[in-house]
């Protein structure tokens, strides 16, 4: 009533009160937060303009190719467990069926007389035969210098001796082993002896031999076993390779028995 008594002078005080009042009103106040809230916002809350940017491409690709390397390196490393483990088992067996734990005396194509304690602190790989073998003996033969061969091209590695041991006693002497070996490798030595001799070899080695009927010109042919044998340094049977296994799979194989190789003499 004061207000509508007093006319328009009262009217107009009041709407210049209002606009003195209106700076400080929380309406107010929003206006005045607002540049400040959005001068607060991190790089993903822009807004209007731009789009939340994440990870980069290279980014991203280089984080899968560390996961990718780290699952690989797992496997090889597995696999490499399992090879070794299996090799370890494999080792044991052919242990204890007492391959090439005996000794033997025989006499090489120099004509020294030969004991398995000569061998000791050598990898030496042996193939038994004879020099009549019309295919079988020389491909064994010519495989085991290729194995040889491979692991001298090979840096770190010790020497392999390759040794051959004849099962036919009766043609072949110590000249006859001479002229046979020469033809493959300047290393490989020949091995012979009585027939007694050659058979307690054999018989350390499960070597299984025997001749066949003479024909008319007295030759003959020799039934025997196949196989490759590697000893270790310590002179003890490691393993065998039959007829099967190639010069790539003995290399690989005997690598691999030199990598696990510890003394159990020393």
């Amino acid at each position: 009533m004061l207000l509508l008594a007093q006319g328009p002078k009262a009217w107009h005080g009041l709407s210049q009160l209002k606009s003195r009042v209106l700076p400080g009103t929380p309406g107010s106040q929003a206006l005045h937060l607002k540049p400040w809230l959005s001068a607060r916002r991190g790089p993903t809350e822009t807004s209007g303009q731009g789009q939340p940017q994440g990870p980069g491409l290279r980014t991203r690709l280089l984080v899968t190719a560390l996961f990718g390397a780290g699952l690989g390196g797992a496997w090889l490393a597995a696999r490499a467990e399992k090879q070794q483990w299996q090799q370890q088992r494999r080792t044991e067996a052919l242990r204890q069926a007492a391959v090439g734990q005996g000794d033997f005396s025989l006499l090489d194509h120099r004509g020294q007389a030969r004991s398995k304690a000569d061998f000791r602190g050598q990898w030496v790989l042996i193939y038994f035969g004879f020099t009549h073998c019309p295919d079988i003996c020389p491909d064994e033969l010519e495989k085991l210098v290729q194995v040889v061969q491979q692991l001298e091209a090979k840096p770190g590695l010790p020497p392999v001796q390759p040794v051959f041991i004849t099962v036919d006693p009766e043609r072949d002497d110590v000249a006859a082993m001479a002229r046979y070996v020469q033809d493959f490798h300047p290393r490989l030595l020949g091995l012979t002896g009585s027939t007694e001799q050659v058979a307690q070899a054999s018989r350390s080695y499960r070597v299984y031999y025997s001749a066949g009927p003479k024909d008319e010109d007295q030759d003959y042919i020799v039934d025997h076993s196949i196989a490759i044998y590697l000893l270790n340094p310590d002179s003890l049977f490691t393993d065998y390779y039959g007829r099967g296994r190639s010069a790539e799979q003995i290399v690989d194989s005997v690598q691999r028995h030199m990598a696990a190789f510890r003394s159990v003499l020393s």
